[in-house]
């Protein structure tokens, strides 16, 4: 029931009683499901001010910089947590027990290999393809392979599937990587965690196995963690609304990878390498930063600030910390890196930066990681979207577990009133 009523007054008619709501941490929400049968609704662009659902699984207050996963705040889960765990977290509600934990990760392990028909499927792609373009086609391709449990209505299917896109795309992921670059597959391996599986399929090959570096292994599961969920962002709102017309679980996160694509969501980090590359060096850095606090100036320093955190990113204090772990153990001397390291300094330091809270945030940290750890910019957000498939998946469960409508918003249309086709 509702806590308490909003009303809406529109001139030259009566009041409309609204119900509001109030969750367990937010502001309250007017439900105004009503409207329509007044013959109005609401006009919300980007609905930056609309609730779409009621979700139990991450809460974010972007002016305090907190981020929960079913109330756990994400520092604690990136330093206490390994990925799997959080992936649990977020599928089950709950921790897992140490016997749970295990059962969990020896299920992921079993399934971290794909159908063999499947490496036949990427011959279909020109080598030079984007990763994200083959991503999207292999993994909406997983339900020709995988429809022996498609049935959304029956909560074990849902299950194998969530298991099975979990151990699958580190899989899919590292074959996109070894396509572009002419080298084999390399099989996945069950005697490593999950981040040391991903690094061995991506750097090892055949003719030599080396060990994981267990500093770059953690970097890497601290990545997945951080980019595990994030509310109702544009990529898990599209998983959402492609999973309200009853589609399979492989087509909707799919249809989050398309949408993470988008440079304005997860090409972030790649945005921050490019910027990193219009600099050049580090004599230029000044002269950068002057065009940044230009207002007339098109130029924009990436990875600085954030849309939704106002105050700072909660993840980006755990990404420098893994930053600095990551470049300390390889000592690389990278003059990209090298500029980096300056501006974020000066961030830090310049009263401009502060004022404005624009801080680095976790975009900034990640692309630096990752392309210390090796891993090409054109495979940033292939990683992004393999860390970001837990969430993508417990967002659809608990949709498909629930009641729930089809997706249908509304417009507000400016178009030509009716008019008769001309007798010519």
């Amino acid at each position: 029931m509702a806590d308490k009523k909003a009303q809406l007054i529109i001139e030259g008619a009566a009041p409309i009683d609204l119900p509001v709501y109030s969750g367990t941490l937010g502001p309250d929400v007017v439900d105004v499901r009503g409207l329509t049968a007044e013959g109005v609704f609401t006009f919300d662009p980007g609905f930056m001010a609309t609730s779409s659902c009621e979700s139990k699984i991450t809460y974010i207050d972007g002016d305090k910089g907190i981020l929960l996963h079913r109330g756990y705040p994400i520092e604690q889960l990136a330093e206490k947590a390994d990925f799997l765990e959080t992936c649990f977290l977020l599928l089950k509600g709950e921790l897992p027990t140490d016997e749970e934990k295990q059962t969990f990760d020896t299920t992921i392990k079993r399934h971290t290999m794909v159908h063999e028909q499947l490496s036949h499927f990427f011959n279909g792609f020109r080598r030079d393809a984007h990763p994200m373009a083959i991503m999207c086609g292999v993994v909406g391709a997983l339900s020709a392979f995988y429809h022996d449990s498609l049935d959304i209505n029956d909560a074990h299917h849902r299950e194998i599937s969530a298991i099975r896109l979990i151990a699958k795309m580190p899989t899919l992921a590292a074959m996109v990587y070894k396509y572009s670059v002419g080298q084999p597959f390399m099989f996945p391996r069950n005697n490593l965690s999950y981040s040391e599986n991903f690094l061995h399929m991506m750097f090892n090959t055949p003719c030599e196995e080396k060990k994981i570096n267990p500093v770059l292994a953690k970097a890497m599961d601290r990545v997945f963690v951080l980019h595990a969920d994030h509310e109702q962002n544009a990529s898990t709102s599209t998983v959402r609304l492609a999973g309200s017309s009853g589609a399979n679980p492989f087509a909707c996160i799919a249809a989050g990878i398309a949408a993470l694509w988008g440079p304005a969501h997860g090409g972030a980090n790649e945005a921050v390498l490019r910027m990193l590359d219009e600099i050049g060096d580090v004599s230029n850095i000044d002269k950068f930063v002057e065009k940044a606090k230009d207002k007339d100036d098109p130029f924009k320093l990436m990875g600085f600030g954030h849309r939704v955190y106002k105050n700072f990113d909660p993840r980006a204090k755990v990404m420098k910390q893994t930053c600095d772990e990551v470049l300390g153990e390889l000592g690389i001397n990278d003059p990209q890196l090298e500029l980096a390291m300056k501006l974020e300094e000066i961030a830090l330091t310049d009263p401009y930066f502060i004022e404005r809270n624009l801080y680095p945030n976790v975009d900034f940290y990640s692309g630096i990681i990752l392309k210390a750890i090796g891993i090409p910019t054109e495979m940033f957000t292939v990683i992004f979207a393999t860390g970001r498939t837990p969430g993508w998946i417990a967002h659809w469960n608990e949709m498909i577990s629930n009641p729930y409508k089809i997706g249908r918003p509304r417009q507000l249309y400016t178009g030509s009133e009716q008019r008769d086709y001309p007798t010519r």
